[in-house]
């Protein structure tokens, strides 16, 4: 059999093992795993990990109505340089998701401009539980919830509608949880003494641990008294941890997941980069970011996202409480993720897992996270022998600046498939080929 497209030599990396041999395309999908194969168009990739593509559960691309920041043609160009073969994009945009009607228009952008697979959440309001309620969930990865403020004016703080959304919710309700009261009187404190530019570190204390735990604690008790599926996004803090448990995702009703700047940065790092820093949740200390990546290696933590949230320099560059929160995070986060593999505080199975099985399997996606004959083929190849320098090439996120920037990583993506298509390979594009919207297994 001649198929489309062989990667010869691979190190195949999925499903918690290794197999050394050929990976095989028929088209858009996976045709043979290992042994020997023939293909029409063939890639020797010795030596390189052959990954299922990230699947990006978090990510702000700002389209439609902040497209001077980001787009979605530029940002999931950015996302398939960095390995992301898939996303998941949040509602608020302007005007925000909040119902059927604007998840069609975004759909019908992404199809005409997103080289990567898409997403979207359909966003929680004070007053949209009946869109909530008669929501086509093959429209929607999931309910995003803001039970803390952050960008955009979509907090959701009526207690009677929390308990709507986590008793009626179909689909996996994904939150952002930060108690609002327990910030505005932190920054009250802090603009009282400081004014509008405080030490970088203070945000947190603005945005502290007492105030995620207030706010994840009680997100867990709902989804425990409604039996909900509940996803906790980008936790920041040791004491949220306990919240969790251990173990399989499969197992799990409750999940929670971290960013890999929460992986990487800590309270010292505002010393350096400021603004470039500023998040929501914040970045916190040492002993947090310690606990955040043991609780990845014993499985408390179980996905690995960005929360990839673009703004321009100009933005960042206002007055420390007065700049947005957010971060272009996409081109860099598999090789920042797979530095723990690297290092050895995990293993490469680990990462895989919670960067492509994990988020496949907690938003029931159809057919994609996995190397598994019949699966679409997101495959990427990742060189674990050559360096990712972040500042010896253009930044590809619109707005031009990344977090990342004096940084190396230990490893470089080499090539990027989508639905078998090679888009990206040794640093430049081959194919403008559009990606898919993702499909999910629903009953």
């Amino acid at each position: 059999m001649t198929h489309s497209l062989v990667l010869k030599n691979a190190t195949i990396v999925s499903d918690y093992s290794t197999v050394e041999g050929d990976l095989a395309f028929a088209g858009e999908r996976i045709s043979q795993v290992g042994g020997i194969a023939v293909g029409a168009l063939e890639y020797d990739v010795s030596g390189c990990w052959v990954l299922p593509g990230m699947i990006d559960d978090q990510v702000h691309f700002r389209e439609p109505g902040m497209e001077h920041k980001a787009t979605i043609a530029t940002e999931s160009r950015a996302a398939i340089a960095g390995g992301v073969t898939s996303y998941m994009e949040m509602p608020n945009c302007v005007p925000p998701t909040i119902n059927r009607e604007r998840l069609l228009a975004k759909h019908e952008r992404a199809s005409q401009t997103s080289l990567a697979n898409y997403g979207f959440y359909l966003g929680a309001t004070n007053d949209n539980i009946e869109d909530i309620k008669n929501l086509n969930d093959s429209l929607a990865c999931g309910i995003k919830v803001f039970m803390g403020a952050s960008t955009g004016n979509m907090l959701v703080d009526n207690p009677r509608t929390l308990e709507e959304i986590f008793s009626h919710s179909t689909v996996v309700i994904a939150t952002h949880c930060e108690d609002t009261p327990t910030i505005i009187r932190n920054e009250a404190k802090v603009r009282e003494q400081y004014g509008a530019n405080p030490p970088p570190e203070l945000h947190a204390t603005i945005r502290s641990d007492e105030a995620c735990f207030r706010s994840s604690s009680f997100a867990v008790s709902l989804a425990k008294k409604f039996g909900a599926r509940l996803h906790v996004l980008h936790l920041t803090s040791a004491l949220e941890l306990p919240l969790f448990d251990a173990g399989d995702i499969q197992n799990k009703q409750i999940t929670c997941e971290v960013c890999v700047h929460h992986l990487l940065f800590d309270v010292r790092s505002y010393d350096q980069k400021g603004t470039l820093v500023k998040c929501n949740p914040s970045v916190k200390t040492q002993n947090d970011r310690d606990a955040l990546r043991h609780a990845l290696i014993t499985d408390r933590i179980d996905i690995i996202a960005t929360d990839h949230a673009p703004h321009t320099l100009a933005e960042k560059k206002l007055p420390f409480l007065d700049a947005p929160a957010g971060m272009p995070l996409v081109e860099f986060a598999l090789c920042a993720a797979l530095e723990n593999a690297i290092t050895g505080d995990a293993t490469i199975h680990q990462i895989v897992a919670k960067t492509s099985h994990n988020p496949a399997l907690r938003f029931d996606v159809k057919e994609r996270g996995f190397i598994r004959e019949g699966y679409f083929a997101d495959v990427v190849v990742v060189d674990p022998n050559q360096h990712t320098e972040v500042n010896s090439t253009p930044i590809l996120s619109k707005c031009g600046w990344t977090p990342f920037s004096g940084m190396s990583f230990s490893s470089k993506v080499t090539h990027t498939f989508v639905n078998g298509e090679l888009l990206y390979r040794n640093g430049q594009f081959h194919s403008d080929q559009k990606g898919k919207a993702i499909e999910y297994i629903r009953t």
